[in-house]
Formats: structure tokens, C-alpha cells, sequence
């Protein structure tokens, strides 16, 4: 197991990595925020869905997700319609339009990676994103994880080497 020491150095690169997100925020074109990229990602990922399963998966309350759907849907992105299920609630579609849109925020952020990572090698970029896969998987869906409050989270962070 990695020592203490390690685990604070990753903690600090991975608070870092907020720059990474914010030159990719930038590339993103004026009409489309990164609340507006997430959700066309989210249906291209995951297809179709209600609005409530959207709001889960940004893990931001159903005000956020209403003003991010109804502003990708005013530029044609999206489609609700009616859930055969439920007529009080709608299902969200991707179209084509929005599709188009996926393939220029891909393109883009690809074209920034690439840039910024030309001194990488083939190997090193597919080592990064294998270990960041495995990252990702050791946390799960950490947004059905209960969340613990700032004082518990430190009584059971806390081993005896360090109180």
C-alpha cells in the first residue's frame, strides 16, 4: 500500500487538475457552457431520459438541470417529449443537431489534449488514461455514496498515526 505522503501528493495533483478543466472550458464555443456540454455528453452516454435521472447524473438540483435543458433545447440539441410512462414528466433526446455539436466539443478538446500533450508519448497518454480509468472505478458512482458531513468524514479519515 502507497505511504501517507503519497496519498497527500495525489490529493494535491488532483485538486490541481482544476486548470486541466478550465482550458477545457475555455475551448468550448460561446454558446455552449460547460452545464450545456454536460448534458448533451450525458445523453450521447447514456441515451435517452427524464429529467430527474439528468439531474442525479450532474448531481446538481432540478432548478440547475431545468435552465441547462431549456437553454440546449432553445439551439435545437434537444428534444422533450412527453413520457408515455408518466405524461407529468419528459424525456430528454439528443438530436441530430446536438449530435453535431458532441462531435465539435470532442473534436476541440481532442485538438487541446493533443496540443498540450504533443511531448507525450503514445505510451505515457495510454498509461495516464488507463490509471485514470482505474481511478475513477476504486471511487464507483460516488453520486449514489452517501455524502458524510466535514466532522464525521474526519473521525473516519483518522488513523491513529495521525491524532
Amino acid at each position: 500500500m502507497a505511504e501517507q505522503a503519497q496519498f497527500q501528493e495525489l490529493a494535491h495533483q488532483l485538486s490541481a487538475i482544476g486548470a486541466v478543466k478550465r482550458d477545457l472550458g475555455r475551448i468550448l464555443p460561446h454558446d455552449c457552457p460547460t452545464g450545456s456540454a454536460a448534458v448533451l455528453m450525458l445523453l450521447v452516454r447514456h441515451g435517452d431520459m427524464r429529467m430527474s435521472k439528468l439531474a442525479e447524473l450532474l448531481a446538481v438540483d432540478m432548478s440547475v438541470t431545468s435552465r441547462h435543458v431549456t437553454h440546449v433545447a432553445e439551439r435545437g440539441w434537444i428534444e422533450r417529449s412527453p413520457d408515455p410512462t408518466d405524461k407529468r414528466s419528459r424525456i430528454l433526446h439528443i438530436t441530430d443537431a446536438g449530435r453535431d455539436q458532441v462531435d465539435k466539443l470532442h473534436q476541440r478538446s481532442t485538438q487541446l489534449l493533443a496540443d498540450r500533450l504533443s511531448d507525450w508519448t503514445d505510451d505515457e497518454v495510454g498509461q495516464l488514461t488507463r490509471l485514470m480509468t482505474r481511478l475513477r472505478a476504486s471511487f464507483g458512482d460516488c453520486r449514489s455514496a452517501p455524502r458524510l458531513p466535514p466532522a464525521e468524514l474526519e473521525t473516519t479519515t483518522r488513523t491513529p498515526a495521525n491524532t
